[in-house]
């Protein structure tokens, strides 16, 4: 009732606003879950000293999570392609892989799409990540339902899968950037 009446639905996803890697993160899957799982993501990232708030994200169950590198000059945004972050444990990534195997181009297209449209409206300016979940599902569907999970306004130390697909130095170009080259 709590989470229906603000018109978010069952599961989801609670995360610590000071989180990361796995941590500070409770799926809850009905009500009666929801003040144990949100009191033990504050206790979680208090017993490292990180702030204590929490949002609540759409939890989409065994779903792809594909993030899109991108670059950004303060004038233009481009995108260095995908990378498929969904082999996990506990929430923390394991293996990544560019491209996506099996990621329809359509979808691709739609990510790109979403991933420069965020970056472009807030002028982006350094390397950073669009990170989306894809709901499971055949690969022919003909249009996979995906949501925003998060944008990462730095290099990540996933970085390097990128740079082995595209052959651009995302290190060098983050610092030519911050040097003001375009």
């Amino acid at each position: 009732a709590a989470m229906a009446g603000a018109g978010i639905h069952y599961p989801v996803m609670l995360k610590a606003v000071g989180g990361g890697g796995g941590r500070g993160m409770r799926p809850v899957a009905r009500d009666e879950a929801l003040d144990e799982a949100f009191a033990a993501c504050q206790r979680e990232c208090a017993a490292v000293g990180l702030l204590g708030g929490v949002f609540v994200e759409e939890l989409l169950p065994a779903a792809r999570h594909i993030e899109v590198q991108l670059l950004g000059d303060g004038a233009e945004v481009v995108h260095l392609y995908e990378r498929d972050c969904s082999v996990q444990r506990r929430r923390q990534k394991q293996v990544e892989t560019s491209p996506a195997r099996n990621l329809p181009s359509s979808l691709r297209e739609r990510l790109f799409s979403d991933a420069l449209a965020i970056g472009s409206a807030v002028g982006y300016r350094s390397a950073g990540t669009v990170e989306f979940l894809v709901a499971a599902g055949p690969a022919s569907a003909p249009a996979p339902r995906y949501v925003f999970l998060e944008a990462n306004p730095r290099i990540q130390v996933e970085h390097t899968v990128s740079e082995e697909a595209t052959g651009v130095d995302l290190v060098r170009a983050t610092l030519q950037i911050a040097a003001g080259e375009t």
